[in-house]
């Protein structure tokens, strides 16, 4: 099977607890939900190996994990119910527990030689890990495995732009851009005893738990999992690569891979993506559009939420953006509307109106058009903050991708993060400004109006609607 490089950057104790006798080495699986090319997962392989134990993978499933509903956990249950068979191929056995995240995997340390865990770069996270390896009685081991390059090897503070992280994780590739081979578990765990919840019928499941319902799933459009991710990276490598860099910001067309909310789930790893892009042995312009967004941007979302505690507050902006819209917030607006006049994309503007659309029906938006919706709603609502929290509240909701490292960074970005001051203009200050002349110079926006409709009438005819429709 080969051998595996799991570096030690990625490595990170999180208690100073010894290793002690157990039945099995556990590998508390939460941001890297993938039984393939995951440094987290072959790391306990080769720890379980060493201590001639086996290797017990737990999920817990938790009723109310912030700001999901149905149509986050339908996507996120799809692809655990193709971990668990793929993990089982491999001799690993897959228990997935109701209960909090801290608490599962907490229980089942009890009988657990030495926990991994995989990182996760949010808040809640941040705390559930901290939980564990405080109450564990042996030793708790994280190992980063959904960046390409480390987020401390770059560095130690929040970087200010993609211009100041990029050389700083260019000299970092060469040593990271490694594949990853997995290792053979000598002892199988399949038959260690345990409950487990049936992933046979996740419909029946859902409806088990108390979640919010009113944001439909939308397997229709996009299926989660692992085989779900590789077979869009394919067809992105082989039909919409070598457009990729001249028509990325085309909304009208779908030369896109659609693979960020696989990343979210951690459904398949950047590092495997990058490798096969990477692999492309043409397209130069679009390989190297396409690792500047997946490495360069993504990790610099990452940086954004680990050294910045409230990201997603008003006041993690910049503090010359946040002066700037002080500055002009007592400015005259055009046109008000209310989160639910947003929500039901009853504006004015027929582009943002099938910008919102596109995001409430599929769970997706061309990344094109994220950049004009967060813009107007800066421009619509009264207050800044008040656009702020609107625009974030939208994009957590609605988007697979959501309540993402990229999503807090992106939201930001549209009032100053990450950005530099531009021309001073009414209401946005020095902040960067879009408007629809802007589409229409630059891109098919009739055809993209029109692409969202189709992908409404769809969407309506598997049943995805909302009240009105």
């Amino acid at each position: 099977m080969g051998s595996v490089i799991v570096q030690d950057s990625r490595i990170k104790p999180l208690n100073q607890k010894s290793d002690r006798n157990g039945k099995y080495v556990l590998y508390w699986m939460q941001q890297s939900q993938r039984a393939e090319f995951n440094h987290a997962l072959e790391f306990a392989i080769q720890q379980a190996n060493q201590r001639d134990l086996p290797l017990l993978v737990c999920f817990a499933l938790m009723d109310d994990y912030p700001e999901a509903n149905v149509r986050h956990y339908r996507f996120m249950l799809e692809g655990l119910r193709e971990t668990q068979q793929t993990l089982e191929q491999r001799g690993i056995k897959f228990m997935l527990q109701r209960g909090h995240p801290a608490k599962v995997p907490l229980q089942l340390s009890k009988d657990a030689a030495l926990v991994v865990c995989d990182r996760g770069y949010l808040r809640h996270q941040k705390i559930w890990r901290a939980a564990l390896a405080n109450q564990a009685d042996c030793h708790v081991v994280q190992v980063e495995a959904d960046v390409v390059v480390p987020v401390e090897e770059v560095t130690d503070k929040a970087e200010f732009a993609a211009r100041t992280i990029r050389p700083k994780i260019h000299r970092l590739l060469k040593n990271y851009l490694i594949n990853l081979s997995p290792v053979r578990l000598k002892r199988t765990s399949l038959d260690l005893h345990g409950t487990s919840v049936d992933l046979g019928n996740i419909d029946t499941l859902l409806g088990t738990m108390k979640l919010d319902r009113t944001v439909p799933a939308v397997s229709c459009f996009f299926p989660g999992g692992t085989f779900q991710a590789r077979k869009k990276l394919r067809q992105f490598l082989q039909r919409d690569f070598g457009p990729y860099a001249k028509t990325r910001n085309q909304p009208q067309t779908n030369h896109v891979s659609h693979i960020s909310m696989h990343l979210h789930f951690g459904q398949i790893s950047p590092l495997q993506i990058a490798l096969a892009a990477r692999e492309c042995a043409s397209h130069a312009e679009s390989k190297k559009s396409f690792l500047e967004e997946l490495i360069v941007r993504r990790e610099l979302a990452q940086n954004f939420t680990e050294f910045t505690p409230n990201y997603d507050q008003y006041v993690s902006l910049p503090r010359w953006a946040r002066q700037t819209l002080d500055d002009h917030r007592g400015d005259k607006r055009t046109s008000f509307y209310s989160r639910e006049e947003l929500d039901s994309a009853k504006t004015h503007d027929p582009y943002w109106n099938a910008s919102m659309l596109e995001m409430k029906y599929t769970g997706y938006m061309h990344n094109a058009m994220r950049m004009y919706w967060g813009k107007k709603i800066l421009e619509w609502t009264r207050t800044p903050e008040e656009g702020f929290q609107i625009a974030l509240e939208l994009n957590n909701r609605y988007f697979l991708d959501g309540r993402d490292p990229n999503g807090y960074a992106n939201v930001a970005w549209i009032f100053g993060l990450h950005d530099r001051p531009w021309k001073e203009r009414p209401i946005f200050g020095k902040v960067r400004y879009m408007n629809a002349a802007g589409l229409e110079r630059k891109c098919d926006i009739h055809g993209y109006v029109q692409k969202v409709e189709k992908l409404v009438s769809k969407a309506r005819a598997n049943g995805i609607r909302f009240p009105g429709d």
